[in-house]
């Protein structure tokens, strides 16, 4: 399993933790286009339509790489962290290759992809020290640690130009969270212990829908080898649903320099519900062959719903919109491998559903990257390399700022259920 981030995030302590983007890497590159998105190469499971959509199996591995900055306006602290972010293997369940081998062309294909991949985390260290009169130096330590993660079964189903699908997954993982108070000139030093460690498990659901426009069919049909241009427009939604937790609450109180503990409170194995919000995902994108494609995507989570027995807390819904796309000048070139490099690029905003101070947070960045083939096991398959550079809670107290690099490798084989002739 992952290994926990060493991570400094203050705004995880919200909610379930700072959630983690579905979007694979060759789709962060170009700013979340997983509404629409859709080839025969790279797997998508915002959407999970697309999947039929692939024409070879497909085995994608992502890890990532971050360094962010935290400023209050007076003070920085500077954190590096880093994890594998999914593993995700798809297939079609009927293979292209064996209808080149019978002469006959189906109007139906269907993609099945299981993954899984962290959710959320949790990760933050947060101390402030002030003097109140006649208590003397106060200091609040605020700790977070932990995450959950989903394993999804994804099935998407395409009948000509029109693509249905569905995600089923399963959500589980723990959280710790800790508050301490220490009143150093009361007693010498004495201090206020509290702790939260519960656990999450639910399921998980959303519906996607895909449809492609092409535009010069009847150019197509008469001659080949012309371009098409092609308008991929997709939908993707879920209602809330429900998980189920179970938690452990310790208050003490604390002598610091004997380290002795007196118990106030202990509530163990308490369980409780909670509420994951729905949300709406909807975009296109244009294709112009195998050279370009550009688009736009645009998603409503509604958090005002959320609800969670263990770490109550109320958020506002959040929006995002992004737009994006890439440029490859040559896919067919023999001898200039970065003619066939697809070179990404995206940009975002959305409104976070956590607010500091009554107000909502925003967050911002623009994304780039290479999808840069390679031979493996003389098939082709793709190396995502990208990089998201964004602002969060710009204006709010406390702000971050953020590099993240992404790696994304995905392993084709286009023999996955090939049938076997012999004459």
């Amino acid at each position: 399993m992952w290994a926990q981030i060493s991570d400094n995030n203050p705004y995880s302590r919200f909610g379930i933790g700072e959630l983690n983007n579905t979007n694979f890497s060759h789709l962060q590159q170009m700013g979340d286009l997983g509404a629409s998105y859709a080839d025969p190469y790279h797997i998508n499971i915002v959407n999970p339509a697309t999947l039929a959509n692939l024409r070879t199996a497909a085995f994608d591995v992502g890890l990532f790489t971050e360094y962010s900055t935290l400023s209050d306006g007076n003070q920085e602290s500077t954190s590096f962290n880093g994890n594998l972010a999914y593993l995700s293997l798809a297939f079609p369940l009927k293979n292209p290759v064996n209808e080149l081998f019978d002469r006959i062309e189906s109007d139906f294909s269907h993609g099945m992809a299981f993954t899984i991949m962290p959710h959320s985390t949790v990760g933050y260290n947060i101390r402030s020290t002030e003097n109140i009169d006649s208590i003397g130096s106060v200091v609040r330590d605020f700790t977070g640690s932990g995450g959950t993660y989903k394993f999804l079964f994804s099935n998407g189903f395409k009948y000509k130009n029109f693509s249905a699908g569905i995600n089923l997954g399963y959500l589980f993982g723990k959280i710790r969270n800790e508050r301490s108070v220490e009143f150093s000139d009361i007693f010498n030093v004495f201090g206020v212990d509290y702790e939260n460690n519960y656990s999450v498990k639910g399921f998980l659901w959303n519906l996607g829908l895909h449809y492609s426009l092409v535009l010069n069919q009847k150019e197509i049909d008469q001659k080949k080898g012309v371009p098409s241009k092609v308008f991929n427009f997709g939908l993707y939604g879920n209602s809330a649903t429900r998980f189920s937790t179970s938690s452990n609450v310790e208050n003490f109180l604390v002598n610091e320099l004997t380290g002795s503990l007196d118990t106030v409170d202990i509530l163990e194995d308490n369980i409780g519900t909670g509420k994951l919000p729905a949300e709406l995902g909807l975009g296109a994108t244009y294709f112009k062959g195998n050279k370009w494609a550009l688009g736009v995507n645009y998603s409503i989570t509604f958090w005002n719903k959320y609800r969670n027995d263990a770490n109550p807390e109320t958020l506002t819904n959040a929006n995002k919109l992004s737009l994006g796309g890439y440029f490859r000048p040559n896919y067919k070139s023999f001898d200039k491998y970065f003619e066939r490099v697809m070179y990404r690029f995206g940009a975002y905003y959305n409104n976070d559903p956590r607010s500091v101070n009554a107000e909502q947070l925003n967050n911002y960045g623009v994304t780039f990257g290479f999808g840069m083939p390679f031979v493996y096991q003389k098939k082709i398959s793709h190396a995502n390399i990208g990089f998201n550079i964004g602002k969060k809670g710009g204006n709010t107290p406390i702000r971050e700022t953020f590099y993240r690099l992404t790696f994304g490798f995905t392993f084709n084989d286009d023999e996955w259920f090939i049938k076997r002739k012999y004459y």
